[in-house]
């Protein structure tokens, strides 16, 4: 696997080695031993799915605390444009954020470490979505930023009459409200 630092220290690109032939493919999405060495020790706990049509955006989430979440995500199929915004008060890369495109084709694994909000919006008519974390969920503990608050600047490729976003996201808090890691 290629692993790629992004501008922001710690969030990773990360790309497998495919093998084609012509039965299909295989890769490697995950290997345990070779994740820590080239990014770090990370006990993932639980792996997750999801299934969103053309224009749904989840996010901006991350949970505080002890609860916070490192997350290593990709798409199985379809199309997403994922996005990590940076949280943590003393990084130099403090309210930046990350876009990288994800998809079944380019295979891409995209790693976004404790500290970071989470979003992704979905560019092909489906998209499934899997995400592996190193935390369980804690209700009480989840928080969201607007996703598109204009302090971010995160360039979101779908008109915003197209999109799909729940209450809650739309509810969102603003960045500069958002409670930070230190």
């Amino acid at each position: 696997m290629n692993y790629i630092q992004t501008e922001i220290n710690g969030v990773r690109i990360i790309e497998p080695n495919v093998h084609p032939d012509a039965r299909g493919y295989f890769f490697e999405s995950y290997k345990k031993e070779e994740f820590n060495s080239n990014v770090g020790v990370v006990d993932f706990i639980q792996d997750n799915e999801s299934r969103s049509s053309f224009g749904v955006l989840r996010g901006l989430h991350y949970q505080r605390g002890e609860h916070s979440q490192a997350k290593l995500v990709r798409v199985i199929k379809g199309k997403v444009l994922d996005v990590a915004v940076d949280l943590r008060r003393t990084s130099p890369t403090f309210g930046k954020h990350v876009s990288v495109e994800l998809s079944e084709d380019n295979k891409r694994q995209f790693f976004i470490p404790k500290g970071f909000a989470h979003g992704f919006l979905v560019l092909s008519e489906e998209a499934i979505f899997s995400y592996k974390v190193d935390s369980a969920y804690a209700p009480q503990a989840e928080m969201s930023i607007r996703y598109d608050d204009p302090l971010l600047g995160i360039s979101w490729p779908v008109p915003e009459s197209q999109l799909i976003i729940s209450e809650k996201d739309k509810q969102a808090a603003l960045f500069s409200q958002a409670i930070y890691f230190e």
